[in-house]
């Protein structure tokens, strides 16, 4: 059985939220600039995620790690401006933002463990 990866996990689901929002906002809300901007964004922390699963070397591993987080905290960003324009309602902004804030902390955790590895 494969050992658990959580950051993986996590920002899969996140994914997949992102997916639906997009859908919604463009469905319902008729909104299709600021949602594909955090569709991309989104999607694209898991995408990172697996990369780095399969990075090179230590620095390229780190490097992957520290795209999904750039791309996390754009998402963050995103979300606020959904969220400041009344395209996102206050509960389902609060949900997605949490959720994006624990991937953002796992991934600074991965960041540093891994660059503290790389020194010994």
């Amino acid at each position: 059985m494969a050992k658990e990866n959580v950051v993986r996990e996590k920002s899969f689901g996140l994914a997949i939220r992102i997916v639906r929002l997009y859908k919604f906002l463009c469905e319902e809300k008729k909104e299709f600039v600021l949602s594909k901007q955090v569709l991309r964004s989104g999607t694209s922390i898991g995408a990172n995620v697996r990369e780095a699963d399969n990075a090179e070397s230590k620095a390229d591993f780190i490097h992957k790690m520290g795209i999904a987080q750039k791309e996390a905290d754009e998402t963050l960003y995103w979300l606020e401006l959904l969220k400041e324009t009344s395209y996102m309602t206050d509960g389902k902004f609060s949900s997605l933002y949490s959720e994006a804030e624990e991937v953002i902390k796992l991934i600074k955790r991965i960041i540093i463990t891994a660059k503290q590895n790389a020194h010994r």
